[in-house]
């Protein structure tokens, strides 16, 4: 696959690295299909049970690269329409894996990179990071789920507020906003999600997995037809061998040991 993505394995972590640093990791089309193409892969890998998604150098995204939109074709929408597609594949295998993504925020995530970053279950961001949503500043609207998912964490005053006028979010202000998850020194972010994943593989992946498709499914879904998935889902939890281990051991008054 491309060298525009780095791929690396410690047990049974794996970490994605946008590697395209000299352009602060925006996205061109073979970049962000590689992307897709590695999370696709990943996503039924069964000796991977959670993600982290980073990127090299001083950015973690930059969002599309526009001089590559730009000179693709004319009219500009043509590219934008191509690259749309492999970028929004990428996010709905985010959001459709159902291992944990934790996003490492290493440096600027702006435009795409601030809805991949928001894509992700968890987001740690270091301290001099920087979010922006970069797009209604160049003549764009947001896409990558980020209307989707930025409404629903700041609500939709805050997230109109964050479209029209575009300033910068610091790591204060974006983990006191609920945008971020954790805020790490510089330099940790990666370690500090090792260290979260740690503690989520530890836990039963069947119910990581079954919570995670409930709540994003949950925006789309009427009241009473949410009511069955939880039904369908807690019945397969419960006769899923962690289900059985969880339930024994609150019976035996003992931690339970899930096996990865």
């Amino acid at each position: 696959m491309s060298e525009l993505i780095e791929v690396t394995r410690k047990a049974s972590i794996a970490t994605v690295a946008l590697n395209r640093p000299q352009a602060y990791n925006a996205f061109n089309l073979e970049m962000i299909t590689a992307l897709a193409d590695h999370l696709t892969r990943l996503s039924s890998d069964a000796g991977v049970r959670g993600l982290i998604l980073s990127g090299n150098g001083k950015a973690f995204c930059g969002g599309g690269d526009l001089k590559w939109a730009v000179g693709f074709s004319e009219p500009a929408g043509r590219s934008f329409h191509t690259l749309a597609a492999q970028f929004h594949r990428a996010i709905v295998e985010i959001r459709r894996m159902k291992k944990p993504v934790v996003a490492a925020i290493n440096g600027v995530a702006a435009g795409g990179g601030f809805s991949l970053a928001l894509a992700c279950d968890f987001r740690i961001m270091e301290k001099s990071a920087i979010l922006r949503q970069s797009y209604t500043s160049n003549g764009l609207c947001i896409d990558g789920g980020g209307t989707f998912t930025l409404p629903r964490m700041v609500g939709l005053a805050r997230a109109l507020e964050i479209a029209a006028f575009d300033d910068p979010i610091a790591s204060k202000q974006a983990l006191e906003w609920g945008l971020v998850t954790r805020v790490a020194d510089d330099g940790a972010s990666l370690h500090a999600a090792e260290s979260m994943l740690a503690l989520l593989l530890a836990k039963s992946a069947q119910s990581f997995g079954w919570s995670k498709k409930l709540l994003t499914d949950a925006f789309n879904t009427s009241f009473e037809a949410q009511l069955e998935s939880e039904r369908d889902a807690l019945v397969q939890c419960a006769d899923h061998p962690e289900g059985r281990e969880g339930l024994a051991a609150f019976l035996e008054k003992r931690k339970p040991k899930f096996e990865p």
